[in-house]
């Protein structure tokens, strides 16, 4: 199950070819070929899969096992699951070696990460060889013991161990469901290949199925890729020999640059797009080819020759375009035959279709059945199944929102409701918008605002249950649903019948949309300047208007007090004597006389 592996990854991480191939049957239908190669196309007859998952941050391979650490934040059976996806398990370290392997590949890293330690059942037994742990290969052997001085032996302990730099690497006990920085990997294999001799000025780059590639590699499973530099020169690694490219088109492209030609007569080959051709030198790099006859159609894809004429072509699901050379996709879903069966709908995609099922239906089987999407409550009231859809609709005194249509607001449709109100505090009530509350003896109630008689709107005005609706006359436009704006004219027929022209006019051009705000009411915010000077003048004039009246009243107040003191009773105005100016003159000189004598 190990060639299963390497050779399942190479075949998920080659490029997407869009020419059909004749897949190999398992027999070896070329006799001709070398043995090497032929020993290779048989284990061709393990492609069954692929190997799914994210690449590690970084790889070390000794002897027949590989390690890998992976920068994914996961618990601990996410982490030995993606392991698994890819053919191995989480990391044992069982030796001093494997311990020094984990130091080389996490010495930079931060954060903890899990390795392939756990206690799957019972109590922890500090007696016991792995203190009752087991690695994730169902054993418990070991040489190697590095736990943290703080290892707890209670029945309630943390399960599953996870290292890291801070803690200089020791065994730390974690629960299993807790999230780490990422994990480590352990691959094993047979018949690895050593490294390939490097003459100078040369370097080689290996890449291992397993996602992580680098050059100072001394051990290299089944399925690497070797690329020498600078000849561009390449190897696969198959039963510990390197066998040059092309090799098999369905492992990584055959090696080839462009695409690989399997032809079940001949020994794989590897092609270039046209204008280009195999660099003879390494066999799967392309260069230009200046004498290929087909350079100067310049085609997108494919150069046909027929007899001495050459025209371009394209691969399946793509079709010539009609400058004759370029490429474009077929839109195979133009063929009302595609995709047949109730419910099913013809997606093209880039060479090809894929019929999937409509929206609001599941594939079960060979057939799409509807959803029952009430079974998720996507309504804030009710909710009924349609088929393919759902439909939401509200309990009595409310409506569904248009631009919200899952969600309900309250809704009255007459003059006055009663009000919707919390049944443990009868204070507590809500009226729909455009209503105001009013507390009667019998309860309370929702009154409609007649939002007209604020004068929100700049001309007409109609009062609605819950809003209003606002107008324009005739040669004005209604704009932001409550300002009125003079239409431009251009030309004396465009005025006939409207204002100013002197002829009949509409008194009103009624829109047919209310305005609605959440709020009881809302007035429109803006005022031009001059009517806020207007406004202004008009509070001052109305003050000094007041002064003056009310210092007039005072005034003519003050003057009747006065003369009302003068006056005496009426019983005694006989005894008042009228002194004139001269007699009062007289009789002082007269008492001045007799004072100086």
């Amino acid at each position: 199950m190990r060639a299963i592996g390497w050779v399942n990854t190479l075949k998920q991480t080659r490029p997407q070819a869009t020419v059909t191939r004749t897949k190999l049957n398992g027999h070896n239908r070329v006799s001709n070929m070398k043995d090497a190669t032929g020993l290779f196309t048989i284990a061709l007859t393990f492609l069954i899969g692929s190997v799914s998952g994210i690449d590690p941050n970084n790889g070390y391979c000794i002897g027949n096992q590989c390690f890998a650490v992976f920068q994914d934040p996961g618990d601990f059976t996410t982490a030995q699951d993606q392991c698994r996806e890819k053919g191995g398990h989480l990391m044992t370290v069982r030796s001093s070696v494997s311990h020094d392997t984990l130091l080389i590949l996490l010495g930079s890293l931060l954060g903890r990460y899990w390795i392939g330690l756990h206690l799957p059942i019972g109590c922890p037994d500090a007696a016991a060889e792995l203190r009752g742990f087991q690695w994730v290969t169902e054993d418990g052997e070991s040489d190697f013991y590095n736990w943290a001085p703080t290892f707890d032996s209670s029945c309630s302990s943390p399960q599953c161990v996870s290292v890291s730099k801070d803690d200089d690497f020791k065994w730390i006990q974690e629960p299993c469901s807790k999230q780490a920085a990422g994990f480590l990997c352990e691959f094993s294999f047979q018949n690895p290949c050593t490294r390939l001799e490097v003459a100078e000025g040369e370097t080689v780059t290996y890449r291992t199925p397993y996602g992580f590639e680098g050059e100072d590699v001394l051990s290299l499973p089944p399925g690497s890729i070797a690329v020498r530099r600078p000849t561009e020169t390449k190897y696969i690694c198959f039963s510990d020999r390197w066998l040059p490219a092309p090799w098999s088109c369905e492992i990584e492209e055959g090696g080839c640059e462009y695409k690989c030609a399997d032809d079940h007569q001949k020994a794989p080959s590897c092609v270039c797009p046209p204008g280009r051709g195999v660099n003879p030198g390494n066999n799967v790099t392309c260069e230009v080819d200046k004498d290929d006859p087909c350079l100067i159609l310049r085609c997108e894809q494919t150069c046909h020759q027929e007899g001495d004429v050459y025209s371009c072509m394209c691969e399946q699901g793509f079709e010539l375009a009609q400058d004759r050379r370029s490429c474009r996709d077929f839109n195979d879903c133009r063929d009302e035959r595609q995709c047949p069966g109730d419910n099913f709908k013809c997606i093209n995609t880039v060479g090809g279709f894929q019929c999937v099922c409509k929206d609001g239906y599941r594939l079960t089987g060979d057939q799409c059945v509807d959803v029952d999407e009430c079974v998720s409550a996507p309504c804030e009231h009710m909710c009924s199944n349609t088929p393919g859809s759902y439909q939401c609709s509200c309990f009595e005194g409310h409506i569904v929102i248009p631009e919200t249509p899952d969600k309900c607001k309250l809704h009255c449709g007459r003059d006055e409701c009663p009000a919707e109100c919390d049944p443990n505090d009868r204070y507590q009530c809500d009226c729909p918008g455009g209503y105001i509350a009013e507390e009667r003896p019998d309860g309370m109630f929702c009154i409609d605002i007649d939002e007209c008689s604020m004068f929100y709107c700049d001309q007409g005005c109609k009062n609605t249950y819950g809003g209003y609706v606002c107008s324009c006359s005739a040669g004005y436009t209604l704009v932001e649903q409550y300002k009125c704006v003079k239409t431009e004219v251009t030309t004396d027929k465009d005025t006939e019948g409207w204002e100013g022209s002197g002829g009949a006019t509409t008194p009103y051009v009624f829109i047919t949309s209310s305005v609605n705000y959440p709020e009881p009411t809302r007035r429109p915010a803006k005022v031009t300047a001059g009517g806020l000077l207007g406004i202004i003048v008009c509070i001052v004039v109305v003050i000094l208007v007041l002064v003056f009246l009310v210092h007039h009243i005072l005034k003519r107040r003050g003057k009747l007090e006065s003369a009302g003191a003068l006056k005496a009773p009426g019983d005694e105005a006989h005894d008042l004597e009228h002194v004139t100016t001269e007699k009062h003159d007289k009789t002082a000189a007269e008492r001045h006389l007799k004072q100086d004598t």
